[in-house]
């Protein structure tokens, strides 16, 4: 299933029905009054979290949505029917906004949420409605008002306790694979991961952590480098970071641990100051092969003069894994 984060759509509520206009003709009652209805209401275009979607791919293909109108009114004091909802169902965890306005209008975070994006127009009047006991037999109506419409943009932000982010070709992959039934796309090559993924760690006790795994990030994403940043929302509702960082020759010959922990702190910053500022955990990964266990102490030195604690991992082999789970738990629960 393709992943689809981003939509931008157009709703269109329906038109309320229109009054009106008639008299009762009946045998035996030679003054029988106005008889036209009202029209009915026009439905609303709703949209509602739903916890069994993941993505907003249905909105790819279909970009226009209208509800439908209301009923007029009929004949012998008959009202129109109002027009039926049309619920557009969104993933839980999508944000709504005004596309003219950048306005925020709807943070749909829980399941069942609903928000009514247009609201039906109003049915028109009768002429029942008209009647005064000085006007007996009005021939007046009112049309029904026009139904809202507006242009939305919609975007799907991933509901995770853990943000996982860190260089291409770091591990993250192989880290929520090893810990959750998530099979992201493995490889040694940049970018791998093109698309979030989402995981289930369990810690046991009945403890779990949903991790997200967003595709790695460089120096420069705030400016489009690599695949950019725009993933980072789906790590803004977390309430702590796995911050996976790699040492190996893999990484290439002028990476270093220290300096990539920067970088990617700025273009956290750069995205979202107070998203720089979530709690992080920090892990070198890989530490099974040996050059970086050779250099494991200098790294842990350096991030401890910093004040920062690292802790070593490989995410191949699943040593020092389980420890950092049960430390992310914690910090998690702190910061709840």
């Amino acid at each position: 299933m393709q992943f689809i984060d981003e939509a931008t759509i157009q709703v269109k509520a329906g038109d309320g029905g229109n009054g009106c206009v008639a008299f009762r003709r009946e045998a035996h009652v030679p003054r029988g009054g106005p008889s036209g209805g009202d029209g009915g209401d026009g439905g609303s275009v709703v949209l509602v979290a739903n916890p069994q979607l993941l993505t907003l791919l249905d909105f790819k293909y279909r970009r226009h949505y209208s509800a439908p109108r209301g009923g007029d009114g009929r004949t012998k004091d008959m009202y129109g029917k109002g027009g039926d909802e049309l619920l557009l169902q969104v993933p839980v965890g999508t944000v709504a906004y005004d596309v003219e306005s950048g306005q925020l209008l709807a943070d749909l975070a829980e399941p069942g949420a609903r928000f009514v994006a247009a609201r039906g127009g109003t049915g028109g009047q009768g002429n029942i409605k008209f009647a005064t006991p000085w006007n007996r037999a009005p021939r007046t109506a009112t049309e029904g008002t026009p139904g809202e419409a507006r242009s939305l943009r919609l975007e799907l932000k991933l509901l995770a306790d853990v943000g996982l982010l860190g260089f291409p070709n770091v591990g993250k992959s192989t880290l929520i694979a090893s810990v959750s039934r998530a099979r992201p796309k493995i490889a040694d090559y940049p970018f791998t991961t093109l698309v979030p993924n989402l995981g289930v760690a369990d810690l046991g006790d009945e403890r779990q952590l949903i991790i997200a795994d967003i595709p790695g990030l460089i120096e420069g994403a705030a400016d489009g480098a690599g695949l950019g940043h725009r993933f980072l929302r789906h790590v803004e509702r977390t309430r702590v970071l796995i911050h996976l960082l790699d040492a190996s020759m893999l990484a290439g010959p002028d990476r270093d641990p220290l300096i990539d922990f920067d970088t990617l702190n700025r273009e956290l910053a750069r995205y979202a100051p107070d998203l720089a500022k979530r709690p992080q955990v920090v892990a070198l990964n890989k530490v099974d092969i040996t050059e970086v266990r050779e250099r494991w102490e200098e790294i842990r030195q350096a991030f401890a003069d910093r004040g920062v604690e690292v802790r070593a991992i490989s995410a191949a082999t699943g040593q020092g894994v389980k420890e950092l789970l049960n430390e992310v738990w914690r910090v998690s629960r702190n910061a709840a």
